[in-house]
């Protein structure tokens, strides 16, 4: 019996293994490469110096800017055009202009390229998003990432494994995003240090796929080398919607699997959480919680920027206005999910509370623009990274948390649960 992970059955197979073991060098094959417009001009250059003519498949290539698209002044603009230059001279088949782009981790997904089994490496650290569908997805730098255009080919250290047993249903306004927020309280952003999180148990029927994309999103704030989930019923009804027909593996780990830790995460035991500055596991829930006032809400991102996000935080919102002095922004995090939101009121609703809605970008969560923090303010933002200076000022705050709270937070002008409007 090989005691296999389902993370180390996939790096196996794509090495040409018929088994592997944590701390193992392999050589492996990839399914798709992806790069942004901050990452991948850096690749691009590092693919010069290599003398090699092409990329090794236009078809397992995605290139997508989104961090500062569209493009916020002229070194944006610069790196636009180096990106679009490459995918027009590689004939790459997966490159998604401002009109079809959306932040990254939205759009791939959505659009079919990330598959059950596949093996997948990102020049963006939450490229780790991709394992909600059962893929192998990790980032890595844009060396790595140039290497892997030109051959197909990345080196890996093989991961030991922490298995994370979900069980129960949460309650009305736990989402995903308290999920992870809460293991990453729980274990530290450096608890699964190069280590794959792997979510297992009945309770996974009760996350919605937005809110698996949210949880394996963030696996890298725990430190880990990828999240991923089983692929079971509503993972292939996703698939049968989005992933045009296309063929794929499922692996499942071994029953005698090897994992360094194991634990159990009562979904029904969770409550609303929020991470302070300047770190994801600075957690509390609302019962540690004083009044904190607050400047600005951002709801969005390639964590909390799909449509099942959208309609919580319309649903706190309905009815109700931001309060005065505060800013909200929403951010859809692709044109589809955009086209969703304006179809199903949504934008509607945000408008008329008070909110402004962006066209898709990665903006504000990096300090980009469209939301970046002056000296001293303080934001509850539905991102993935709250650390010194992230969203702007380098004494500025961001507290992370869930559209639910985020939308909540907008309404009372400081950090705030949707019980405390009522609802």
């Amino acid at each position: 019996m090989s005691k296999m992970t389902m993370t180390q059955k996939i790096l196996a197979a794509h090495a040409g293994l018929s088994e592997v073991r944590p701390g193992q060098l392999i050589e492996a094959d990839l399914d798709l490469v992806l790069g942004n417009d901050i990452t991948s001009p850096v690749a691009i250059k590092e693919m010069e110096k290599f003398n090699k003519e092409g990329v090794f498949n236009k078809d397992k290539i995605a290139l997508v800017p989104d961090h500062f698209v569209p493009n916020k002044d002229i070194k944006s603009a610069e790196n636009c055009k180096c990106v679009r230059e490459f995918a027009r001279r590689n004939s790459i088949t997966n490159y998604f202009e401002v009109g079809k782009m959306g932040i990254e981790h939205a759009l791939l997904p959505e659009s079919g390229l990330t598959l059950p089994g596949d093996l997948i490496i990102g020049a963006d650290s939450h490229t780790c998003t991709y394992g909600a569908l059962g893929a192998f997805s990790t980032g890595i730098g844009s060396t790595d990432m140039a290497a892997g255009m030109a051959t197909g080919k990345g080196w890996f250290k093989v991961p030991s494994a922490i298995k994370f047993n979900i069980v129960g249903k949460p309650s009305k306004w736990v989402s995903g995003k308290d999920v992870i927020l809460h293991i990453i309280g729980m274990i530290g952003v450096d608890g699964a240090l190069y280590k794959s999180m792997e979510f297992v148990g009945e309770g996974i029927k009760n996350l919605s796929m937005d809110d698996r994309f949210t949880i394996a999103n963030m696996a890298i704030e725990a430190g880990g080398k990828n999240g991923i989930f089983p692929v079971d019923e509503i993972a292939v009804n996703y698939l049968n919607e989005h992933a045009n027909g296309k063929s794929y593996t499922v692996y499942e780990a071994d029953p005698d699997a090897e994992y360094d830790e194991e634990y159990t995460i009562d979904l029904g035991q969770l409550k609303p959480t929020v991470s302070f500055p300047h770190l994801p596991e600075n957690t509390h829930t609302f019962d540690e919680i004083d009044d904190i006032k607050i400047d600005q809400v951002v709801i969005g991102s390639c964590t909390n920027g799909r449509i099942d996000d959208l309609r919580c935080a319309a649903e706190v919102l309905s009815g109700k206005h931001v309060a005065e002095e505060i800013r909200c922004i929403v951010i859809p995090a692709t044109q589809k999910i955009y086209m969703q939101a304006m179809k199903e009121g949504l934008l509607e609703t945000f408008i008329n509370a008070g909110a402004i809605v962006s066209t898709p970008t990665c903006g504000p969560c990096l300090g980009g623009y469209m939301g970046v923090l002056a000296s001293g303010e303080r934001c509850v933002s539905t991102t993935n990274r709250n650390f010194v200076g992230r969203m702007g000022a380098i004494d500025s705050e961001i507290y992370l948390a869930s559209p639910a709270v985020a939308a909540a937070s907008a309404v009372t002008g400081k950090v705030s649960q949707p019980s405390e409007i009522g609802l």
